[in-house]
C-alpha cells in the first residue's frame, strides 16, 4: 500500500463517518457531520484518471442518503484532470490545507503529557472551551472517540487540565488530531508536551511515522509543527 492510500485510510478511520463508500480508486465518508474529512471523497492515488463514472458514482452515493457531495482533492499534477473535471461539473476548490508528515522520533520530548484511553470531562471542557465553538466541538469528541485505536493526550499544570490532543493508528502510520489548548494557557510550549506524549504512544506500539493535517493559514499550529521536524507532503482543497 502506498503512503498516499495509507495516509487517506487511517485519515477516515480515525474521524468515524458513519459510512464508507468505496470504488473506482476513491474513498468517500458518508457523514452529515462537521469534520469535513469525514463527510468528503478523496482519491486514493496521486495519478487517478479523470473518470466521469467514477466521479458520478461518489456522487450518487451521497446524493442517495441526502447528502451533499464533497471531494478532498490533492493539488499535484496527477490529479489535474480530475479538477478540471469537478470544475466542469461546478466544484470549486475552498479551504487550503497541508498534510504534514514526520518521524515519530521527532515528538518525544522531555516532560511529556498524559494519554487517556478515553476523554474525561476535563479533557472535554478544554476542548470545547473558550473560543471554540462548544456544540461543533461535541460533535468531534464523539467521532475521534469512535475510532477503536484513538488515544487522548492531555497536559496538566497543577492538576489542571490545559492542553490536549488525540492520536489514532493504523495502516503503519500514527495520526493527530485535535491539538487544542485553553486560552489562557497557550505560547506555554504544552502543545509540545501533548505532542510528545502522543508521539511516546505511538512508538510504544512499534510506529515510526506520524502524519496531521492542517489549514494552510494557521501559522501558529505550522510554526508548532515545523519545530517537531513535520514537512509538508502535499496540500489539498475541499471542492464542493
Amino acid at each position: 500500500m502506498s503512503d498516499v492510500e495509507a495516509i487517506e485510510r487511517a485519515t477516515l478511520a480515525a474521524v468515524s463517518p458513519a459510512e464508507v463508500f468505496e470504488g473506482r480508486g476513491w474513498l468517500a465518508g458518508l457523514e452529515n457531520g462537521s469534520i469535513r474529512r469525514a463527510r468528503s471523497a478523496v482519491p486514493l492515488r496521486h495519478d487517478l484518471a479523470a473518470d466521469p463514472q467514477a466521479i458520478e458514482a461518489v456522487k450518487r452515493a451521497y446524493s442517495s442518503r441526502d447528502l451533499t457531495p464533497a471531494f478532498r482533492i490533492a493539488d499535484v499534477e496527477g490529479l489535474g484532470e480530475v479538477r478540471a473535471l469537478l470544475a466542469a461539473r461546478g466544484f470549486a476548490p475552498e479551504q487550503p490545507t497541508l498534510v504534514m508528515a514526520a518521524p515519530v522520533s521527532a515528538l518525544i520530548g522531555p516532560e511529556p503529557g498524559e494519554v487517556l484511553s478515553a476523554p474525561d470531562e476535563a479533557w472535554k471542557a478544554v476542548f470545547t472551551g473558550e473560543g471554540f465553538d462548544p456544540e461543533d466541538g461535541a460533535r468531534r469528541v464523539a467521532a475521534l472517540s469512535r475510532c477503536p485505536s484513538a488515544v487522548f493526550g492531555r497536559l496538566r499544570v497543577d492538576g489542571v487540565t490545559v492542553a490536549v490532543g488525540v492520536a489514532a493508528f493504523g495502516h503503519g502510520w500514527a495520526s493527530v488530531h485535535g491539538m487544542r489548548t485553553a486560552s489562557a494557557h497557550r505560547g506555554r510550549g504544552h502543545a509540545g508536551r501533548v505532542l510528545a506524549a502522543l508521539g511516546a504512544e505511538a512508538a510504544r506500539r512499534g510506529l515510526d511515522k506520524v502524519f496531521l493535517q492542517v489549514e494552510e493559514d494557521n501559522v501558529a499550529a505550522r510554526a508548532l509543527y515545523g519545530r517537531k521536524r513535520f514537512e509538508a507532503a502535499w496540500r489539498y482543497h475541499y471542492w464542493t
